[in-house]
This record gives structure tokens, sequence and C-alpha cells, in this order.
């Protein structure tokens, strides 16, 4: 079957089909119902190669993520693949897991696929493979690191936000001795992030302990010896804040190893609100990073930029806590454990 099969059916242009079935332009909803049943009635299938070739473009879409594993990013590819497929294009993933080459290495095959435009979900991009893109005129957007330029737009999240709310929330359970576990240093996000934490406390006029700072890596077994190290210090925290909700997992493993209840004992906060942060043993207190929202943005960032009605901009997002059960009123004499967001950025 051809468009031009379709749209004799349904009695309509072969522009109108076209219009219908990309997404690309206003149609009718009745007009756009018949052309469907038409589409059903012939089992029509686009050619999308030849439409590449009329068209210059391969509707296709590259999506460039840090960690498949961590469950903050399938949930950005859910969303982000659900509303590229609504426009008519396609989604090619690479997950980087935080390795600079590897990110190079993605970059370079979107290239050779001729990808319309790519979302950077990560912050291990090095700037001569963003340039690599921009010399390419492929439009681009990142998470947190980009700079706003042609084609090119920025998700810039206010993890200062969700950050002051749960240290908010922490001091008014009482608790004083609030420690904080970062993503690796070497990730810019993950260093926004303790920033975050660090200008809180000192917004508070409270002195920033570096005893009560540690470095994980944003996965489970990283939580689990940070807090390990935590509590060997002379004076442990009342409180935690992590990086990420797999951080704050690996907080709750750790403290159950050393005989700590949570929250009676220790208090723990989560950064991200992954699915499974509400079936943890107490449910998790996290700052909620909407990944529909954020793979929204993403995906709409691009497609203005692909149409031409955009220079590039800068798109703020929110955060806000999730209040559950793995904060408590402090302890008189113990522990409490607080985390901060995952790498969905990367």
């Amino acid at each position: 079957m051809t468009i031009e099969e379709v749209a004799k059916r349904a009695k309509v242009s072969i522009s109108t089909v076209s219009r219908t079935v990309h997404g690309s332009g206003p149609v009718n909803p009745d007009t756009a119902e018949r052309v469907w049943r038409a589409i059903k009635e012939l089992d029509y299938h686009p050619n999308t190669n030849a439409q590449s070739l009329v068209s210059g473009r391969s509707r296709m879409l590259g999506l460039v993520v840090s960690d498949i594993t961590n469950p903050f990013f399938p949930e950005l590819i859910r969303g982000f693949q659900d509303v590229a497929q609504q426009n008519g294009y396609d989604v090619l993933i690479n997950s980087t897991d935080y390795d600079h080459s590897r990110t190079a290495l993605c970059v370079r095959r979107m290239i050779d696929r001729k990808v319309d435009g790519v979302a950077i979900m990560t912050s291990e991009m090095d700037r001569s493979l963003s340039d690599q893109l921009s010399s390419r005129k492929v439009p681009l957007v990142f998470l947190d690191v980009g700079k706003v330029a042609r084609g090119v737009s920025n998700i810039k999240v206010n993890y200062a936000q969700g950050i002051a709310q749960a240290v908010d929330h922490l001091r008014g359970l009482n608790h004083s001795r609030i420690a904080f576990i970062s993503g690796p240093t070497s990730l810019k996000s993950a260093r926004l992030r303790r920033d975050a934490f660090l200008d809180c406390l000192r917004e508070r006029g409270l002195a920033a302990d570096p005893d009560l700072i540690e470095e994980g890596n944003h996965k489970i077994d990283g939580g689990l010896s940070a807090i390990t190290r935590l509590m060997q210090r002379q004076h442990t925290p009342t409180a935690v804040l992590a990086s990420n909700d797999l951080t704050a997992i690996g907080i709750l493993r750790g403290a159950r190893q050393a005989g700590l209840r949570v929250p009676q004992d220790l208090s723990v906060v989560g950064f991200d609100d992954i699915d499974m942060a509400q079936f943890t043993e107490p449910p998790l207190t996290t700052v909620r990073l909407q990944r529909s929202e954020l793979a929204n943005l993403a995906c709409n960032a691009l497609f203005q930029s692909i149409r031409g009605a955009m220079e590039g901009a800068e798109f703020p997002m929110g955060t806000h806590l999730i209040i559950r059960e793995s904060t408590a009123r402090a302890a008189r004499r113990v522990v409490s454990i607080l985390a901060p967001h995952s790498d969905a950025s990367g």
C-alpha cells in the first residue's frame, strides 16, 4: 500500500495523510480519524527510509544516559521514548557507565546514524565532543552541563530547592549533625549537589563538618561503604543526605548491619524518588526529580530546535521533598543519615 492509496481511501490529500501520520501540522480530528481508519484498513506502513531520503532527516533521536542499571534512567528513557514516538521518531539509546571514552563512542555512533538531535542526560560529556555535534548542526539538549547556544539547550535542575527542603525537614526533627554522601566528585552534577548542601548549611548559619561529608559512587555499594566510614567517626551523624536513592538504599543496608534502626536511631533521606523508593523498608523519604517532566523538557527542546523554532534556551526544573518513613525525631545518643540525587542526570 502507498500513501496515495491511503489518501484516496480517506478522501483527503497526500499532505493531510503525512501531517496526520507524523504530527507535523494541524489536522481536523474527524479527518484524522478517517485517515487512521484508512491506514488500518489498508494495512499501510510508511517507508521510513524513503521519507528520510526525501526530507534529509532520519526521524531518529539520540539519548545518552550514564547508567542503564540505575532505575532512574529506565524511567527517564520510557518517558523520552513516549514523547518521541508520539511525534513519529525512534530513539537510539546509549549508556556510558560514567566513562568518558564510552561517551565519545556513543557520540560518534550517533553522528554516523545521522540522528536529528541528541539528548545528553549525563554529566561526563567532554566539551570537545559536544563541539563535534554542534559543528554538524545537530540539535542538542544537556542536563545541567550545557552552554546555551544556537540549537543547544540546557535543562537546569534546582537541586538547592530539594536539598534545602530536606535539610529543613531534618532540622525540624531536631537533627543537628547531618551528613552528606555525594556522588563521584569527577561528575559536575555530583559537585552541584554537594555544593548545594554546603550552601544550604551556610545560609542557615550551620558549620559544615568535614567529618560528615563522604564521597560515594551513586550506587548501592558506595552508599554502604560511605555510611560504614561515617559510623566509625568519633562523632557520628544523626541524619544523612545522599546524592541519589541508590546511595540511600546502601545506607539503609549499612545501618542495619551496624545494628541501627531507621528511623529511630538514624534518619535517611534520598534524592530522585525512583519507583522502588516507596518499597524499601522503611519507605524512603526522598527528594523527587520527576523523570516524566525531564523527558518532556528534553524531547520538546530537541523538536523545537529541529523545527527551527528555537535558538536554544535554558529550561528550569524544580524538585520537592517526599516524606515517607525513613526520617524521625533525632534520638538522644545516636546517628541519622540523608542522601542527595542520583546522576540522572548522570
